[in-house]
């Protein structure tokens, strides 16, 4: 079985346990225990070598290109989470990665209208950046939450 080690540098602990790091790749490769599934949202193509991953082209303080890409990406990376060491990571690994992690604190109970509060108490103070990016986390309409 997977999962992160307690304590694991940008590691955040989900509501409902799972385990999920988050990362930003200019502060180079991961130097502990490598991931076995990763999220990349980046305006280019991002590849990391030795594990399974998808890409999300997401620019920089704005919105990914096909928020339907990126919620189902997430969403896989939520299930993944259940059992193996998974990373979402952008260049900073503050902004998309903010968001993305704001996105999966949904997918495990916290209320859409708290996410970003959240997201900025368990993982970064400034992590969802920007406006868009905030209504973006509270208009994510998952598979489990029943919205329209």
């Amino acid at each position: 079985m997977g999962g992160w080690q307690e304590g694991a540098a940008g590691v955040v602990v989900l509501p409902d346990g799972r385990r999920v790091r988050g990362r930003g790749l200019r502060a180079g490769p991961p130097s502990d225990q490598l991931p076995e599934f990763g999220v990349y949202l980046t305006t280019r193509p991002h590849r990391e070598p030795g594990w399974e991953q998808r890409w999300v082209r997401w620019p920089d303080f704005w919105l990914p290109a096909s928020p339907g890409d990126a919620l189902a990406a997430l969403g896989e990376a939520f299930e993944r989470a259940a059992d193996q060491r998974v990373e979402i990571a952008c260049d900073g690994g503050t902004g998309r990665t903010g968001t993305a992690l704001a996105v999966l604190a949904r997918h495990a109970g916290v209320p859409a209208s708290q996410a970003v509060a959240w997201v900025r108490t368990h993982y970064r103070p400034r992590a969802v950046e920007t406006p868009w990016q905030r209504r973006f986390v509270h208009r994510a309409v998952l598979g489990n939450d029943g919205e329209c």
